[in-house]
C-alpha cells in the first residue's frame, strides 16, 4: 500500500471511481463478486460478498469509501419484475445495501453509496444527493442518487442547479443511452459502470481532505 492512503471502493468491478486516486498515488482496495477488469499495480481487488467480508482490522483505515450495490432488485425501472422476483431477492440486496452502509460507517472516512432512482428511498430513506452524468461532462442522462456520510464533499455541478432539477446545463448528446444496451455479458456491468467525469469531480472535491 502506498503512503498517501487507502481508498476503498465496494461492489466495484470496474474500478473506475478509484481511477483518479490511483493516478495521484493513492492506493485501492475494491470489492465485488466477479473478478476486476481494469486492474491496476496498486489496486488491490478481492472478490468477496461484501455482507460476508469487512475492512481488514490491521491496515489504516481508508481515506474515503464508496459502495455501488447491484440495483437489479432495487430499481424503479424494474418494479414491474419485482412481484417475479420475490422477496428472496430484495432481502438479498437490502442486506448487500445495508452491509455496505456498515462497512462505510465503521471506517469513520467519508463515504458515499450510489443507487439510480430505487426503492432504497422507502425501505431506507431519501437520498442526500441526486444527479445526472452530464452534470460532469459525461454526455448521457441516468438519474443516479447518492447517500453520504463522514463529511463527504459532493462536488460542485459544471453549472449549479437544484440537484432534483432536470439538467439543462450541459447537453447530453447521447440521451439515455444507458438504457439502449443490448443483450449481453457485461450488459449490466456497462448499464451500472461510474460516469468517469463524476469520479475525477468527486477526486477534485474530497482528495483535499484526505
Amino acid at each position: 500500500m502506498t503512503a498517501r492512503g487507502i481508498v476503498l471502493s465496494l461492489c466495484d468491478r470496474t474500478g473506475i471511481m478509484v481511477m483518479p486516486w490511483l493516478d495521484a498515488g493513492y492506493s485501492a482496495i475494491t470489492v465485488d463478486l466477479q473478478p476486476a477488469a481494469n486492474p491496476h499495480p496498486h489496486r488491490h481487488h478481492i472478490v468477496a460478498d461484501v455482507t460476508e467480508w469487512r475492512y481488514p482490522k490491521h491496515l489504516p483505515p481508508p481515506v474515503i469509501a464508496f459502495a455501488f450495490p447491484s440495483c437489479s432488485d432495487l430499481a424503479v425501472s424494474g418494479a414491474r419484475w419485482m412481484r417475479e422476483k420475490g422477496l428472496t431477492a430484495l432481502i438479498h440486496a437490502l442486506q448487500v445495501v445495508d452491509a455496505c452502509r456498515q462497512i462505510c460507517e465503521d471506517s469513520g472516512a467519508p463515504f458515499m453509496i450510489e443507487n439510480p432512482v430505487s426503492t432504497l428511498s422507502t425501505y431506507w430513506r431519501e437520498p442526500d444527493w441526486m444527479f445526472d452524468p452530464c452534470d460532469y461532462g459525461d454526455p448521457y442522462t441516468k438519474a443516479t442518487c447518492l447517500w453520504v456520510g463522514g463529511g463527504f464533499v459532493m462536488p460542485e455541478r459544471i453549472r449549479p442547479g437544484d440537484m432534483f432539477d432536470p439538467p439543462t446545463w450541459v447537453e447530453p448528446t447521447k440521451g439515455s443511452m444507458i438504457l439502449n444496451y443490448g443483450p449481453s455479458a457485461d450488459r449490466v456491468d456497462k448499464r451500472s459502470a461510474t460516469p468517469p467525469g463524476f469520479a475525477g469531480a468527486v477526486f477534485k472535491a474530497n482528495a483535499r481532505a484526505a
